[in-house]
């Protein structure tokens, strides 16, 4: 499968999958005005990658320092595919980057992690 790379905008959020690698990566801030229509074909191609996966082991690298709501939406379709890739037997490493001050990211990935049992959470503080 091909990788998968969309850069970063003002209002979306670089988008790098390196399927060859097992490494996924989230990184800028997520609040395109059309959440639900840049998430889709994201969603579909790791979908369409974690059905090919069978005991793998990959890593999931989000850096997201703002999202807005219909972006959380979104991820949360992400994170539950990861978590149906996890629960089928494969790895799924999460590191979940935040500023160190940021209750509201903080949260969110403590929300995922709860919600998503099948995946490996390190909450990554970064210091500014």
């Amino acid at each position: 499968m091909d990788n998968l790379y969309i850069a970063a905008t003002t209002t979306s959020p670089e988008v790098d999958f390196q399927f060859d690698q097992n490494v996924l990566t989230f990184r800028g801030e997520s609040y395109p005005e059309n959440a639900a229509a840049f998430y889709a074909p994201v969603i579909e191609r790791l979908r369409a990658y974690l059905a090919s996966c069978n005991d793998a082991v990959m890593t999931v690298e989000v850096s997201l320092t703002y999202f807005n709501s219909s972006s959380t939406k979104m991820l949360f379709s992400v994170f539950d595919a990861l978590d149906q890739a996890a629960s089928s037997g494969n790895r799924v490493l999460v590191r979940w980057y935040r500023d160190a001050e940021d209750e509201t990211i903080l949260e969110f990935g403590e929300e995922l992690q709860a919600d998503f049992t099948a995946i490996q959470f390190t909450d990554c503080p970064v210091a500014t």
